[in-house]
């Protein structure tokens, strides 16, 4: 390869962590204060302590009532990102989460956000579980379009795209562990190729049911 490849600057970054980090500046302090985000489950979660076993490979139980809260991951301010209460309530909170994100990071480049619209802004999202679209589809009577567009991992690019106007490639990638990893060096690749202008990338993960920790407890 001749040459080195050209720089990408991250201009502008929002997120939302376990214990209390909601901006850049309140998760480096987090950091450096050496802070453990890792709680028992809170009273809003309680459902899943009633899986819990404190022996190992329990049938059925997981072994573990800690884990990496986000609190208020029902909140959702839909007026401002102009959805209906009735589209905003089967949008998994994932896609919420990475609509709130992606506005503060966009606010943190210091961008006009209406501005971007119609822009060749490329979105790349790393996302990996489905808990909420799994919840969805084991009650038949209460499914509508709604519920198919906001809860899948298909879709969640695409709602970003949709929700600020842009223009440039929409994609989701689901490779476990490494999607936020592999949604980045996507992300970067499109740049690099000319594909799009900027590009917003994000990384979302909530584990609202407890069938994965069980599977870990045994």
């Amino acid at each position: 390869m001749n040459g080195s490849p050209e720089r990408i600057a991250i201009v502008g970054i929002g997120c939302r962590f376990p214990g209390g980090a909601t901006d850049p500046s309140s998760f480096w302090r987090l950091l450096m204060s050496g802070v453990d985000a890792i709680t028992d489950i809170p009273p809003e979660r309680a459902t899943l302590a009633a899986w819990y076993d404190p022996r190992p490979a329990t049938p059925g139980r997981m072994m573990s009532r800690r884990g990496g809260f986000l609190p208020q991951i029902d909140r959702f301010d839909a007026a401002f990102f102009e959805m209906s209460p009735r589209e905003a309530e089967r949008v998994d909170p994932q896609q919420r989460l990475l609509l709130e994100a992606a506005w503060e990071a966009f606010e943190d480049a210091g961008a006009d956000v209406r501005a971007l619209a119609g822009s060749r802004t490329g979105v790349f999202v790393g996302e990996w579980a489905s808990d909420y679209e799994a919840a969805a589809l084991t009650r038949p009577a209460e499914l509508d379009f709604f519920g198919v567009q906001g809860s899948g991992r298909y879709t969640a690019s695409g709602r970003l795209s949709f929700a600020f106007g842009l223009r440039g490639p929409a994609l989701t990638v689901d490779t476990a562990c490494s999607s936020s990893l592999v949604a980045t060096h996507l992300a970067c690749r499109s740049l690099r190729d000319s594909e799009c202008e900027q590009a917003l990338v994000a990384g979302v993960n909530l584990l609202l049911q407890p069938h994965i920790t069980i599977a870990y407890s045994q």
